[in-house]
């Protein structure tokens, strides 16, 4: 049981920046340090919650530091889920804390704020709080969407690059939003209700 909720990191890799989602009115008035401040804290939450994850099997290698977790993978932390045919994660010498994670087949993250991803494989890096989405990535919310062969999320910094392969280049499509109704409209968002989640 404490192996497994040593597990309480592996989801990190789920969380792609979502700072103006979670900001406070005190962040969103002083953008600066109070910003910085407030992705980190809530980096620093995500990583202390509970973990539930779900599979067919899973299987613990004491020696190695490594649980393994195959079938139907689908793990869940504060709101956001990843989805995978297989997921490893590599423990420290104490098996108390995650070093990385590895998940390969069908990977799908969806965040708490509603960005999804999709790739090949995604690793996580604890240490350098990094989650690297390899082969046929694409990250999009809405109707906005990034791909490359290659995008790397640096959480604690609300960062992330982009990378092509041989074959193909970045490619970023971005929408405008107006947020301004014209009188007696209504935007379609605000005609929309909310839905309770955004898992799909």
């Amino acid at each position: 049981m404490r192996r497994l909720t040593a597990l309480a990191g592996a989801l990190a890799i789920v969380t792609l920046p979502a700072a103006a989602a979670a900001q406070t009115p005190a962040m969103a008035a002083a953008p600066g340090d109070a910003a910085a401040a407030g992705r980190k804290a809530q980096t620093k939450d995500d990583r202390s919650q509970p973990v539930t994850v779900d599979a067919d099997k899973m299987e613990r290698f004491g020696k190695e530091g490594l649980v393994v977790f195959t079938g139907n993978v689908v793990a869940r932390q504060n709101g956001s889920v990843q989805y995978a045919d297989r997921m490893e994660v590599y423990l420290d010498e104490r098996g108390n804390n995650i070093l990385r994670t590895v998940s390969t087949g069908s990977v799908r993250i969806i965040t708490r704020d509603c960005r999804t991803g999709t790739a090949r494989r995604a690793e996580y890096h604890d240490l350098e709080q990094r989650v690297v989405l390899l082969g046929n990535a694409r990250v999009w919310k809405d109707d906005n969407v990034v791909s490359g062969e290659t995008i790397t999320i640096f959480l604690a910094q609300d960062r992330a690059v982009a990378e092509g392969g041989r074959q193909e280049r970045v490619k970023g499509v971005f929408y405008p939003k107006n947020d301004q109704p014209k009188e007696g409209q209504t935007t379609a968002a605000a005609a929309r209700p909310t839905p309770a989640t955004c898992e799909n």
